[in-house]
């Protein structure tokens, strides 16, 4: 937050403007002075920060005529309380942490004909508001919601433009993040990405791309978590504790924690599984269903009342049956805990309706049942399972394979659903269904070799041309985890090389270009729309990614095992047939 950032440089009661970069009289800091009388009037105080050292160019004979200049230009417009000079070069950490601290960063270039500018490209990526004189770049680039454009030299018109987003908070605040946004476009990922578009295009043969996955980072899954749960909402990276919490995001993070616990033992995972656990059982209720909205201050929320929690339940449920079934590896504290809640939910699971309530119910109970063997779980998967088929059965044509007739969220959950129960009860219909229907589905998810996520700008009705853009982590998330089960199940290879495509589409294989995972902060953007990314890093989309992420780790350290097998195979083979022949000599 800028205003911490400040306390390190002992600013923070000062509003901060800045300019930066090697001084030289192109730059025309003198435009800035000028101005700062009229914004001090308006803004008493204002801090300006001139940063970095003179470029080696203006210094002649040893004197640094540019910089003496703007040091008198102070005095004589009794401006020392309100200009600094930051004589010397900064290392990078630093530089950001001021531009992070800026309120307005003041760009007074005067040279018309300046094409780029790298100063101006990293206040930008600092979600710095920015007053611009107009040069090629600054005119290509600083749309009106990111800054405001000045004349060159012009220092009335700077002094106005100034005061007049000093005046706004929510105005900065809004132009810094347009800013931002429109940097994103230009991260090296990115770049990389059009680079080997670029380059495929001139190959005979378009060849796959290959994206290397990044290492698994739990930082920003670990700054959204207080002792109470994991925060619902961030700002950017920047958690939203005003948002809250809810049930569906502690479920999914018990989810991933069980997950990457599973695969790395981390003694630390122990911590979060537990507050994440917690979480879930204080949203438990006498009559074993839950809530699902908690305050900041940790009060129930009003929506509680009013809004449909069957899904909410059953991610629930999903949650304790994964953590239940790996209580060869979770501490008892934890497992124990988990099963009380689990058992206490079982009355009303089987009365579920919602369709995809009744998904992840079944993934939970599924996974129960995988460790207990319990009887009973037999018949609730049962009968949710068939009221499944009652929908199937309904909303079933030649050319609809579905269970209802639209394409909403989570789709996939429900032919997973269907082979969980096939799994448990062996009754080939399931399987049937859970086939067909999920096949039909990849066919509207999979469009000219490119993963394409159901629209939330309007669902994908029976009949009508399906909606475009409006693309959630969620669901490409779901669909993995749906692709892991049928692989495992059918061994159809077309299963692994979807679910490769589908995971393709968090680092750059879609629509935009563009990834959706920040590898610096470990969190992953809300949304792809038609023209941007959603650039906040959320729990919902941070947790979807991270098990999406694990299941293609674990897909990983099986795929390497299964070589060191065939490797140790191939090595013995040689051994024998080499033994053989010294004893036949």
């Amino acid at each position: 937050h800028p205003n911490e950032i400040k306390k390190q440089f002992n600013i923070e009661n000062r509003t901060i403007l800045s300019t930066f970069g090697l001084l030289s009289a192109g730059k025309s800091i003198e435009t800035a002075l000028k101005a700062l009388p009229t914004i001090i009037k308006h803004t008493p105080n204002v801090l300006y920060l001139v940063i970095g050292k003179t470029h080696p160019n203006s210094i002649q004979n040893n004197t640094d005529t540019y910089r003496n200049y703007l040091e008198e230009l102070v005095v004589e417009l009794n401006l020392e309380n309100h200009v600094l000079f930051i004589n010397r070069y900064l290392e990078i950490e630093e530089l950001l942490n001021y531009l992070k601290a800026t309120d307005v960063y003041l760009f007074t270039s005067k040279d018309p004909n300046q094409a780029v500018s790298g100063t101006f490209a990293y206040a930008m990526s600092c979600a710095c508001p920015i007053v611009a004189t107009a040069i090629p770049h600054t005119k290509e680039v600083l749309s009106n919601d990111m800054g405001l454009l000045v004349d060159i030299e012009d220092w009335e018109e700077l002094a106005e433009a100034t005061k007049k987003m000093l005046s706004n908070d929510n105005l900065r605040e809004s132009m810094g993040i347009s800013a931002f946004q429109k940097t994103r476009e230009s991260s090296w990922e990115n770049v990389a990405i059009k680079h080997v578009n670029a380059y495929n295009k001139l190959i005979d043969k378009n060849r796959e791309i290959k994206y290397n996955y990044p290492p698994i980072n739990l930082n920003h899954l670990k700054n959204m978590t207080t002792e109470l749960g994991i925060i619902q909402f961030c700002k950017i990276s920047q958690p939203d504790i005003s948002s809250g919490y809810t049930l569906d995001d502690n479920a999914r993070a018990l989810i991933a924690l069980s997950l990457h616990y599973k695969l790395f033992h981390k003694k630390e995972d122990l911590q979060l599984i537990n507050t994440y656990l917690n979480f879930i059982i204080r949203c438990q209720k006498p009559s074993g269903t839950f809530i699902n909205y908690i305050d900041e201050n940790n009060f129930e929320h009003i929506k509680n009342s009013y809004i449909n929690l069957e899904d909410s339940n059953a991610r629930a449920v999903w949650a304790l049956g994964m953590v239940i079934s790996l209580k060869d590896y979770l501490p008892e504290y934890i497992t124990d805990k988990a099963i009380i809640c689990f058992m206490d939910s079982l009355p009303w699971v089987k009365n579920i309706l919602s369709p995809r309530a009744i998904g992840f119910a079944i993934k939970g109970l599924y996974l129960y049942y995988s460790v207990t063997k319990q009887s009973e779980i037999i018949y609730v998967i049962e009968k949710l399972a068939n009221n499944l088929i009652s929908n199937y059965d309904i909303a079933e044509t030649k050319n609809w394979k579905w269970f209802e007739n639209y394409l909403t969220y989570a789709n996939s959950v429900l032919p997973e659903a269907m082979l969980y129960a096939y799994l448990v009860t062996g009754k080939l219909k399931y399987k049937r269904v859970a086939i067909d229907s999920f096949n039909f589905l990849l066919s509207k998810l999979f469009i000219k070799n490119q993963f394409k996520v159901i629209s939330n700008n309007g669902w994908f009705h029976k009949g009508i041309a399906s909606n475009i853009y409006g693309e959630q982590p969620i669901d490409v998330s779901y669909t993995i985890q749906t692709l892991e089960l049928f692989y495992n199940t059918t061994k159809d290879v077309k299963y692994k090389n979807f679910q490769k495509k589908a995971f393709n589409w968090f680092l750059g294989k879609n629509h935009l270009n563009q990834t959706m995972y920040n590898p610096i902060t470990g969190g992953c953007y809300d949304g792809l729309e038609k023209t941007h990314v959603n650039l906040n890093q959320g729990a919902e989309s941070t947790i979807c990614y991270l098990i999406a992420r694990l299941i293609m780790e674990k897909e990983a350290v099986l795929h390497l095992k299964y070589i060191r097998k065939r490797r140790l195979r191939k090595h013995s083979k040689i051994e024998n047939k080499t033994k053989q022949s010294s004893i036949e000599n």
